[in-house]
């Protein structure tokens, strides 16, 4: 004891300098500690369950209060998403991470002799480094027995085979009580939610027939309850399976020779290839979204679905007589055009009144009315400030250039004199089968066509003769027009519009316009032959872009073949859907008459087309498996948080390796 006390004395004398500068040692080792240092090794292990109560696969539970423990401290990665309870909770369990725990409280009565299985997918990880666990799964039985059993498959968006990432993915028993409506009256009974991948597993299901659905569940009752719910369904019948599958352990003698091969059975379960094409029904429920007056000349009302008829709008401060509407081929979005020009520049709110139909909650529309007030983005005030100023530099302008000797600029072109611009489109070069197209600004009271010349340029006279055509407007937009002619390759056309061809509503004429165009060389183009070999015809072809964006169609003849000619050369990625009806466009599916989507299928890989070179490729679209068919460049969906740790991990040690070079 007096040694101790000795030593504790000689510690308190230390010099007060010496003690600073130690404790700063200290310090800044402890902070240099807490990083990686340059090189060295980073946390890549996940975290590992060390205890749980109750104990995993547990029988005879009766407690709602699960702990689970784990090696390190943890959290969850978005819970209210990824963690999955079955069966299915009405009442939210509180699902939350403390420290080195996860703390699942349940609120639902338990039922009894059933197996309940708490889902995390990939949501645990390390608190440090986002070490995901991966696919982790907690299971209890309330009986004697805990149902083992599980089924598993992926779900795609019918439409384009994208994986379908966070829907619900359940079964309902198939028995002597089944009919068609048990999936809008009857909770999904087990459950399971699709990743990044689109991959599910359902797990502690018990022996039995089943009927498989997926859900993105809108109002979390487990069912299919409204319209907007995206959903797929399985006429099959599934019986879950479970067989022992061998799987090899090897032992090394050295780097170059086995020593032992060990075979250990492990139960495989099945069916593991369920594949689920998801979808929306027609006939969305519809609501006013929103308005729009980005100008003070127009405004545009958007619905959440196609009108049968346009709403009735009846203007409050102005006369609504005075409006030229514009729809699209969806009825979805509708422009409203003042032609009053005097209310526009007098007025800055426009107030209308609003009679549309709009779904109900009995599934029918009923009559609504709502009344708005529009005001643009910028005040016409604010406008005519700018303008203003505009002009004033404008006649600053002309008054520079006649002191220097110069002509005033053309009266046309003060900033104040609206005159709308014709665009024609192609303006240099076009392909032999595509036609020009003429848009203008605002919708036009007065146009004539006969302003409107199309010539082809005679290259023995070297002269402009005119050529047939015809003009037809777009029924959807009365501001485009579409110019049809014969085009001959190698050959220049004119397209020119007189001054003056034209007036707007708001009473603003139109400058002339011109575009010189030339058809390119046969010698330009690839062409491709498709020859779809499948019992079925009827099949709708689309060469689309890595965006999905189509770019040409064809429909395949009675012998499956679909052309496509005059195609610049590149690389085309092919999609097709089995146009059923007839209707040249994809149709969704109807649960009610148990109609599938129209089918949809990608060539697993891009065609490159070449000029000068005709491509003529077999395709069998059902010969390949629906999960390997869309190429993986088209594919949105990002990759789950596993595969980008896996991916971080392995780009550490790259950088590590590189370093030591």
């Amino acid at each position: 004891m007096r040694k101790n006390n000795e030593n504790i004395g000689r510690f308190h004398r230390i010099p007060i300098r010496e003690g600073i500068i130690g404790v700063l040692v200290l310090l800044l080792a402890a902070c240099a500690s807490i990083g990686t240092p340059d090189g060295g090794r980073y946390d890549e292990e996940p975290p590992y369950v060390v205890k749980s109560n109750p104990g995993d696969r547990a029988t005879g539970v009766t407690t709602k209060k699960i702990r689970i423990n784990f090696n390190e401290y943890i959290k969850l990665d978005n819970a209210s998403e990824k963690v999955v309870i079955s069966p299915a909770q009405l009442e939210p369990a509180n699902v939350r991470a403390d420290g080195k725990q996860i703390r699942v409280d349940l609120f639902d009565s338990l039922k009894a002799n059933t197996t309940y299985t708490i889902d995390f997918s990939d949501a645990v990880e390390d608190n440090n480094e986002g070490n995901p666990m991966g696919n982790y799964t907690f299971s209890f039985s309330t009986g004697d027995v805990i149902d083992t059993m599980e089924i598993s498959g992926n779900v795609v968006a019918a439409s384009n085979l994208e994986p379908v990432k966070g829907s619900l993915v359940g079964v309902i028993p198939y028995d002597s009580t089944w009919h068609d409506s048990l999936f809008r009256t009857t909770p999904l009974l087990r459950l399971g939610r699709t990743n990044g991948s689109g991959r599910f597993t359902i797990k502690g299901i018990k022996p039995g027939r089943y009927r498989c659905f997926a859900l993105k569940d809108g109002d979390g009752n487990f069912r299919f309850s409204q319209k907007s719910e995206e959903i797929a369904f399985d006429t099959t019948v599934i019986v879950p399976t479970v067989f022992d599958e061998n799987h090899s352990d090897t032992i090394w003698r050295d780097s170059l020779h086995i020593d032992t091969i060990f075979y250990t059975p492990r139960p495989k379960y099945g069916p593991s290839d369920i594949i689920l094409r998801s979808f929306l029904e027609e006939g969305q429920e519809r609501h006013f979204l929103k308005s729009e007056r980005q100008e003070p000349n127009w405004f545009k009302l958007y619905f959440t679905a196609p009108l049968d008829s346009l709403p009735m709008v009846r203007g409050l401060n102005f006369d609504e007589k005075q409006l030229v509407v514009l729809t699209v081929p969806t009825n979805d979005t509708i422009t409203y055009w003042f032609t009053d020009t005097a209310f526009v520049h007098n007025q800055d709110t426009a107030r209308i009144e609003m009679t549309y139909m709009e779904s109900d909650t009995l599934g029918g529309f009923s009559q609504k009315i709502d009344t708005l007030e529009l005001v643009p983005k910028t005040l016409w005030s604010k406008l005519q400030k700018q303008m203003q100023r505009k002009v004033e530099e404008w006649e600053k302008r002309q008054e520079k250039r006649v002191k220097q000797g110069k002509l005033r600029e053309p009266e046309r072109t003060r900033p104040d004199v609206v005159n709308l611009k014709f665009k024609i489109t192609p303006s240099t070069s076009i392909d032999p089968n595509r036609n020009v197209r003429i848009t203008i600004e605002e919708p036009l009271a007065e146009f004539n066509e006969d302003a409107v010349h199309f010539q082809k340029f005679n290259q023995k006279d070297s002269i402009w003769e005119n050529e047939p055509y015809i003009l037809q407007e777009d029924p959807y937009n009365p501001m485009a027009w579409t110019l049809y002619a014969d085009w001959l390759p190698r050959e220049e056309y004119k397209v020119s519009i007189d001054t003056l061809a034209a007036r707007s509503i708001l009473g603003h004429r139109t400058h002339p316009a011109n575009a010189e165009m030339r058809v390119r060389s046969l010698d330009d183009y690839g062409t491709l032959f498709m020859h779809i070999k499948d019992p079925d015809t009827g099949f709708v072809v689309q060469l689309i872009d890595k965006n999905d964006k189509v770019l040409y169609t064809a429909r395949s003849n009675e012998k499956g073949d679909a052309d496509f000619f005059y195609l610049t050369p590149g690389s085309y990625y092919v999609r097709a859907f089995l146009d059923v009806n007839g209707n040249d466009v994809w149709d969704t599916g109807d649960y009610d008459a148990c109609r599938q989507p129209e089918e949809v299928f990608y060539f697993p890989q891009p065609l490159k087309v070449r000029a000068m070179w005709d491509i003529e490729q077999d395709w069998e679209p059902r010969g390949i498996p629906i999960l390997q068919q869309k190429p993986q460049e088209l594919v949105k969906q990002k990759a789950d948080k596993v595969k980008f740790i896996l991916n971080r991990n392995e780009e550490r040690e790259r950088q590590k390796q590189n370093k030591k070079k």
